[in-house]
């Protein structure tokens, strides 16, 4: 049972007390300062350093009280919270194959569904959106605060009338209605509209296009990759 997953910066994460260490061999490994005498035990990963869109780190603890943290993913039936960092469409080095990577055509279909037609937004867009932001995590909370399946922030969520970012349905509604306005904004420029929903239309105004941001860059590549692969898979 996933009791939890949050997005994480280095900050966050060393909020939480972890220091992260890739060791010459390409282990990694965490070392934890414990707080008021709690032993605390950190797991590290065997093998080469692999490179991913995002590393989660497992926070659990064992049946002795032994507060745990690893990149190994607990044995099925043991609690634990997720604990990530960094953006999964937005990290220009990702090694996912973005165009082999598997969709996600079920979750929150009616939601999607919707919201699209009221704010008459592609829903295969919405969707592509939706799996760049969070990968369909309702929960996540990225470094800036952004919440959500949309990763919305809160002052703009505040403005799209959502009083609860982590709600799933307010979220995607808030979302779809913001990708709306951006589409009538850039008159149906998806390119400009997602580079927008990531970097902002003042960085977009400002460099007349998608902004020289490595990652917005990738970023408004990869919706477009998925956006064509979810208007193709969807009947």
């Amino acid at each position: 049972m996933i009791v939890g997953s949050v997005l994480l910066s280095s900050s966050l994460f060393a909020a939480e007390g972890i220091r992260k260490v890739v060791r010459a061999d390409g282990v990694i490994e965490y070392t934890n300062v414990s707080k008021k005498g709690e032993r605390v035990e950190v797991r590290s990963s065997n093998g080469a350093r692999k490179k991913t869109s995002y590393e989660s780190i497992y926070k659990y603890r064992e049946a002795n009280g032994v507060l745990t943290f690893t990149n190994k993913k607990p044995k099925k039936g043991i609690a634990f919270a997720t604990l990530k960092f960094a953006c999964f469409a937005c990290n220009p080095r990702s090694s996912v194959n973005w165009y082999k990577t598997p969709l996600n055509l079920t979750a929150y279909i009616k939601d999607v569904r919707n919201s699209a037609k009221q704010y008459a937004v592609d829903p295969a867009l919405v969707r592509a959106v939706m799996h760049a932001e969070s990968a369909f995590n309702s929960l996540a909370v990225s470094s800036q605060g952004a919440q959500g399946l949309m990763q919305l922030m809160p002052a703009t969520a505040k403005e799209l009338g959502v009083n609860n970012a982590l709600d799933p349905g307010q979220n995607i509604q808030g979302g779809v209605k913001y990708l709306g306005e951006l589409l009538s904004l850039y008159q149906g420029d998806i390119s400009r509209a997602t580079a927008a929903y990531n970097a902002g239309p003042g960085a977009v105004k400002k460099y007349d296009g998608i902004p020289p941001y490595a990652e917005t860059q990738a970023y408004v590549k990869r919706v477009g990759i998925l956006h064509k692969r979810y208007r193709r898979a969807t009947p």
